[in-house]
């Protein structure tokens, strides 16, 4: 097998972080642009070939009726005591304020052939191709799982055995972002056995 630089490779992986939507700008990334970053997705590791991750790109109008689909969602579900108007202006304002929004789904497999959990993991590392793929191209993302979405078929027009695992919300950086992540040592968290 070929041998990769890996010093960009392990760069890539420790420099990638969750970029918000209030920290985008205005600039949109191309469709053709938002195709590569789903073809990286296509080559995550999948038990028996299944493939089970699915993906619905939202953009232009739609991000807008996506924000106000899940503000009045979560308006719907928060008992008023609970309620916050800034978790409902977010809700309605962070897919506007992406470029895109991709919906992250999972195709169960109808023989379910595998572990559901492995099919979730499968999905999670098709995001983390696109979420890397991102990161090398200037590309802020974040994975969000609201309720809002997750917990609802209808909206999304899920198919049989389909479900929402979060969304996944893109855009270019302001400049000037710096974002830092502490993460402990592998030490307390390996046992060589």
């Amino acid at each position: 097998m070929k041998k990769w630089d890996i010093k960009e490779l392990d760069k890539l992986i420790r420099t990638r972080r969750s970029v918000y939507p209030h920290m985008y700008t205005e600039e949109e990334i191309s469709e053709d642009l938002v195709g590569e970053l789903l073809e990286a997705a296509r080559w995550a590791p999948t038990h028996k070939h299944t493939e089970p991750w699915r993906f619905k790109i939202f953009s232009g109008p739609a991000k807008e009726r996506l924000g106000n689909f899940l503000a009045e969602e979560y308006k719907r579900r928060t008992p008023p005591e609970k309620f916050l108007e800034r978790k409902y202006l977010k809700s309605q304002k962070n897919p506007v304020r992406s470029s895109h929004v991709i919906a992250i789904c999972m195709q169960r497999d109808p023989e379910a052939s595998i572990p559901e959990w492995e099919e979730i993991a499968a999905v999670a590392m098709a995001v983390q191709n696109i979420w890397l793929s991102c990161h090398a191209r200037g590309i802020g993302a974040y994975w969000s799982s609201p309720k809002t979405i997750v917990d609802n078929t209808e909206f999304l027009n899920l198919k049989e055995g389909e479900r929402c695992l979060g969304l996944l919300y893109m855009g270019i950086p302001k400049e000037g972002i710096e974002l830092e992540v502490k993460r402990e040592e592998m030490r307390g968290k390996v046992e060589w056995v």
